[in-house]
């Protein structure tokens, strides 16, 4: 019998916690990290990009709830790098820029406007939001693996390497 009583477990995938605004200046900077491990763990990592929209970005709030309906779309890391490579423009910009980029990946930009109207995707965002603050994120980027918070917002200065220890470590316990 093939069921999933019957077959092997697969073991679970480590989670890597990516508290991130896309209008903010340090998480445009950790994007090159964020690439790397991406690049470096393929599907062995989950790595989540949770929101966390700063008051002081007016645009962010809009610009998570965009990226939401680009993962509903099926260009979630496409669109949130995009994003955040242009992170100046979305300050200037807003919404407009949030439309084109979409555009610029192929993804139906009048289903992303019409999410943004309708407010489809708000609590996901207040949800993110409400966690980070539940576990004491204040700023942005915070990274969560394994247990461990390490804040990014001050400095980006060796938290790659950590990130990809901890990664590693728990990789390693599951073998």
């Amino acid at each position: 019998m093939n069921d999933a009583t019957s077959s092997p477990a697969r073991p679970v995938r480590p989670v890597l916690d990516v508290w991130c605004e896309l209008q903010c200046p340090d998480c445009h900077t950790a994007l090159g990290d964020l690439r790397a491990l991406r690049e470096r763990y393929g599907d062995r990592l989950d790595i989540r990009l949770r929101h966390f929209p700063l008051p002081k970005h007016p645009h962010a709030y809009v610009a998570a709830q965009a990226a939401e309906e680009a993962i509903e779309q099926g260009q979630g890391w496409p669109y949130i790098e995009a994003v955040l490579a242009r992170t100046e423009e979305l300050g200037k910009r807003g919404d407009k820029l949030l439309l084109e980029v979409a555009g610029e990946l192929g993804m139906d930009s009048e289903e992303l406007d019409t999410a943004l109207i309708d407010g489809r995707h708000l609590l996901i965002v207040d949800a993110d939001q409400a966690e980070g603050k539940a576990i004491g994120v204040t700023g942005t980027p915070t990274y969560v693996i394994g247990g461990e918070r390490l804040d990014g917002g001050k400095s980006q200065e060796g938290l790659r390497a950590r990130i990809e220890e901890i990664a590693d470590r728990l990789l390693a316990g599951q073998g």
